[in-house]
């Protein structure tokens, strides 16, 4: 705690570090504690019991949120052709092909989304050691490598995220900004964890949802009961 600045100690003064919280009063209790001078974003973490070394354990995918996540997301394409016209047209902020690929390679990475064509994907696959590790890199799962590059760049551009468990089992994502009224943040909240609910791999054994914690950029975690979440969602 010493490292800590003044504000988040008296932060965690205002709340019960070790007490679980009902997902409204989680979400509301975030949002009051919040003192930065921007718009936080609203950051929840979900510990699930998986093996994520198993590929029938490794959950990704991507979510529309009902209320978006009030980012506004940096989208590059990378396609040749009449695509490259079409993801323009669509929005994305950056299009190009093998130029592109070798700006990543440099070390550009002021971006949120790669989406890449089908037919780009011999190039891009040389970006596998600096996308990867930052979940980045373009893959059919993730709704990232398509023809369908208006649909994508449009989707991704209104706040479609994707979610994918890290080497530890846990999904981290955020789920909207402070400014969100409390409802707005609770809707998002209850569709992501309605979704990774119904995605329980059959090979998960005991206990699933292991822990959630909810935050704001700057604040400090707050537990949620998972017990809650459940019967919230009718489980």
């Amino acid at each position: 705690m010493s490292n800590r600045s003044k504000t988040y100690q008296d932060q965690v003064e205002k709340i019960h570090p070790e007490d679980s919280y009902e997902p409204e009063e989680a979400l509301e209790t975030v949002k009051e504690l919040a003192s930065a001078n921007f718009d936080e974003s609203v950051e929840l973490a979900v510990n699930l019991g998986v093996e994520p070394k198993h590929a029938d354990q490794n959950i990704r995918g991507t979510v529309v949120l009902p209320n978006g996540t009030g980012q506004e997301m940096t989208v590059v394409v990378l396609a040749k052709g009449e695509k490259i016209t079409e993801a323009e047209d669509a929005g994305a902020d950056f299009v190009g092909g093998e130029d592109l690929v070798e700006d990543i390679e440099d070390g550009w990475l002021d971006f949120d989304i790669v989406i890449a064509t089908p037919d780009m994907m011999d190039v891009a696959g040389r970006l596998g050691p600096i996308l990867g590790p930052k979940g980045l890199m373009p893959n059919p799962k993730a709704g990232t490598v398509t023809f369908e590059i208006e649909d994508a760049v449009e989707e991704f551009k209104a706040g479609k995220l994707e979610y994918r468990v890290d080497k530890n089992g846990i999904i981290q994502l955020p789920i909207g900004k402070i400014s969100f009224p409390t409802e707005d943040l609770l809707e998002n909240f209850q569709e992501i964890m309605d979704i990774l609910i119904r995605e329980r791999p059959a090979a998960a054994k005991g206990k699933y949802i292991r822990s959630i914690h909810t935050s704001s950029t700057m604040g400090p975690s707050l537990k949620i009961d998972p017990g809650s979440v459940m019967s919230m969602l009718g489980r």
